[in-house]
């Protein structure tokens, strides 16, 4: 079932649950525009490559449309549509003023020199600059994409339209990023998490964690998670997984990755393989690296009570039914994921106003925010007898369909 499949389904979940006419759910869903281009390089050797970057912007009923770039190798106009539909419902869950969107290169960036990647953003930029914009539609960083490459947006977006910093979120701190977006969606990751244990009676000091993927989001949600009391049980990255049963040093273990680049060899842990991470006997399971990672196949292994999706689509639908049945509950990414997004809010809502918040600011309103979506969803979810799945989707889906229906068509 591919990401877009996937995510149609728990949309028409919801939507018979709300009783949602075929004709609005179709309104709903249809993006309002898809964008392909091409984007031709000369690489470092003299060669021309060729590229195809994407731009999908889905809704725009409560506000600029919002989503981030990702640039790797599987990047595909399906893909890129379900992420883009999904941040509709991601801005709506959170309630700030959003719609959705999403982008994406056709590229593996480790492959290109600083060069030719700075390269590959400009041309993008100039094939969809009169598309996107502070009032239109505002990317942010993704999967192979970082602040550098925001910044080099926000330049050669400017070249056409003038300053304009709010045109991207996800910029270096020093060309008018907001303090605390980097660690956002892990920070985001950690409240919910927290959250959802406390409705299972249970503290998050001592809650045994392990987390698959140890980016950006894992590592931050890693720390925080860590300072909140839990015990970081295992962990894993691109190369391999390591587990501690008393609990990993994450402070250290931060320090050991930016020498060794990986989390393989750290000292008082052994290696293990992402299976082993997946199934291993802990009371939360965070998927934190890419899609697709809990499937029918392994779901009956895992042995967590709580999932939380701090990645985007890192659960099938097969896998979804069977954590139903066994009773584990799953966060969904719309949900767990939404830091990243609600900081991104925060630093558009700066850039327009050209003033700066403290960090201090950013975390309590990035708390919030997280806790008030959670303790809505799991409102919805009791009420309706559904799980936090569909719970998110249908308030996502009905903040969303009202203010379609108030704006008119």
């Amino acid at each position: 079932m591919s990401s877009y499949e996937t995510a149609e389904r728990y949309f028409n979940r919801a939507a018979e649950v709300m009783g949602i006419s075929d004709n609005m759910s179709k309104l709903l869903k249809t993006p309002q525009r898809e964008v392909k281009v091409q984007i031709a390089l000369e690489m470092d050797d003299g060669q021309i490559s060729t590229f195809i970057g994407y731009r999908i912007q889905h809704d725009k009923s409560r506000g600029p449309m919002k989503g981030g770039l990702r640039f790797h190798p599987e990047v595909d106009a399906g893909e890129v549509l379900a992420l883009a539909s999904l941040m509709t419902w991601k801005t709506a869950v959170v309630n700030i003023p959003y719609g959705g969107a999403k982008g994406g290169i056709s590229i593996d960036p480790s492959k290109l020199s600083p060069r030719e990647l700075e390269g590959v953003t400009r041309k993008f930029v100039d094939e969809i600059h009169d598309i996107f914009g502070p009032d239109t539609d505002i990317p942010a960083p993704d999967m192979g994409t970082n602040a550098q490459i925001m910044a080099w947006i926000m330049n050669q977006y400017e070249k056409y339209h003038g300053y304009n910093p709010a045109c991207v979120t996800g910029k270096p701190v020093e060309l008018h990023g907001a303090d605390g977006r980097e660690e956002a969606t892990g920070r985001g990751t950690a409240i919910v998490t927290r959250s959802a244990l406390l409705k299972m009676n249970k503290p998050v000091e001592g809650a045994r964690i392990a987390i698959q993927g140890f980016g950006n989001v894992g590592s931050f949600a890693a720390e925080i998670l860590h300072e909140m009391g839990a015990k970081i049980i295992a962990v894993s990255d691109a190369y391999g997984g390591i587990r501690n049963q008393d609990g990993l040093d994450i402070p250290e273990l931060m320090k050991f990755i930016k020498e060794h680049k990986k989390v393989e060899g750290f000292l008082n842990s052994e290696n293990i393989d992402n299976a082993t991470l997946l199934a291993a006997d802990v009371d939360v399971l965070i998927p934190a690296a890419i899609g697709g990672v809990l499937t029918g196949e392994n779901a009956h292994d895992v042995r967590a009570k709580l999932i939380v999706e701090a990645a985007n689509n890192p659960t099938t639908p097969e896998a979804d039914d069977i954590f139903e049945r066994k009773e584990i509950l799953v966060i969904p990414d719309i949900l767990a994921n939404a830091g990243g997004v609600t900081v991104s809010y925060f630093e558009w809502v700066q850039n327009r106003q050209h003033f700066k918040w403290e960090i201090e600011e950013v975390r309590k309103r990035l708390e919030k925010i997280m806790v008030d979506s959670f303790d809505r969803v799991w409102k919805i979810a009791d009420e309706k007898s559904v799980s936090p799945r569909i719970a998110a989707y249908i308030l996502g889906i009905g903040r969303v369909g009202r203010a379609t229906v108030l704006g008119g068509i």
